[in-house]
């Protein structure tokens, strides 16, 4: 399987390149665990699950902890017919995932999110989960909205997407319990998301 996501973060300063810079030093942890490439658009970043997920949250809340308003754009994909397997993308949780009924997923995913680690730093995320080439797709996707309802970072629902809000460990580990347990564990998974941290507008 390939597992990979392309970021990009956009802070609302002239000091743009401090925020970017701030940012990506956040990701010297994983540069050994994952396959990170950084171009003038984005940065990719391909490998196992765990890793990955906390790489894009500390990616962020690196660059949260400063002042500025900063956003990002994440597009997170699994299962992509498209890509070449990678046996670092390899996921415990997807090869359990596959054999479990939608309730013991779900109760499972708040368990996670429950365990996720505090980070000082509150977000906001609005994301939307798409499960690509199967039918009955929606069912996992009201399975993910009532997981994301009882998970605590639930904020509300719009158009096309959830809102969540909280601390950037418990939003990311909700973000990472969505990827991983709905839809097909051997199937075309994607998450198209955008943070925002220090927006003016919640002043």
């Amino acid at each position: 399987m390939f597992i990979g996501a392309q970021v990009s973060l956009y802070p609302m300063t002239s000091d743009f390149v401090g925020v970017i810079e701030t940012g990506l030093e956040g990701l010297s942890p994983y540069r050994e665990k994952l396959r990170i490439e950084t171009d003038d658009m984005s940065t990719l970043m391909v490998g196992a699950p765990e890793p990955l997920l906390d790489a894009i949250r500390d990616l962020f809340a690196a660059a949260a902890r400063r002042p500025e308003h900063v956003t990002m754009h994440v597009t997170l994909s699994r299962g992509c017919p498209g890509e070449p397997d990678d046996p670092s993308c390899r996921c415990e949780t997807l090869t359990e995932a596959q054999h479990l009924p939608l309730a013991t997923r779900q109760t499972r995913a708040l368990e996670a999110v429950a365990a996720a680690p505090e980070t000082g730093v509150t977000i906001d995320v609005q994301f939307s989960l798409y499960v690509l080439g199967q039918d009955g797709h929606m069912d996992e996707i009201y399975g993910c909205i009532d997981f994301l309802k009882s998970s605590g970072t639930f904020l509300k629902a719009k158009n096309f997407c959830t809102r969540l809000r909280g601390d950037a460990g418990a939003v990311f580990e909700t973000l990472r319990q969505a990827f991983l347990r709905f839809g097909p564990a051997e199937g075309h998974v994607t998450i198209d998301l955008t943070a925002s941290a220090n927006s003016p507008s919640l002043s």
